[in-house]
């Protein structure tokens, strides 16, 4: 989860490239690895009905085309406008999701 936090941040700053392993040097292709990263956040949007189908996933993978911008994903973590009489770097969790477990089942 921190590391969605961290993607959300950087994106909103326009540094998603500090995300990229600063080992991997010039062997990756920086345009494909930033625009992972903005497919990768559109996939964990807060409303599902926000987030891609696995279909248009892949075809946004493919693809050279324009990108929606991603909404707020669903475990951001961001200032709590509710309570004025904190500091301004005071945060508070203001996701409703605090675990998400998914359940593999066999046919």
């Amino acid at each position: 989860m921190l590391f969605l936090f961290g993607a959300w941040g950087l994106q909103n700053k326009g540094r998603s490239l500090e995300l990229v392993a600063k080992c991997l040097g010039d062997s990756i292709n920086v345009s494909q690895a930033l625009r992972s990263i903005h497919i990768g956040l559109l996939c964990v949007q807060r409303h599902p009905e926000d987030r891609p189908a696995m279909t248009f996933v892949i075809q946004m993978l493919v693809s050279e085309g324009p990108l929606p911008s991603p909404k707020e994903p669903g475990f951001y973590i961001g200032k709590s406008m509710q309570d004025t009489t904190r500091s301004s770097s005071s945060y508070e969790a203001i996701s409703n999701n605090e675990l998400s477990i998914t359940m593999l089942n066999g046919r």
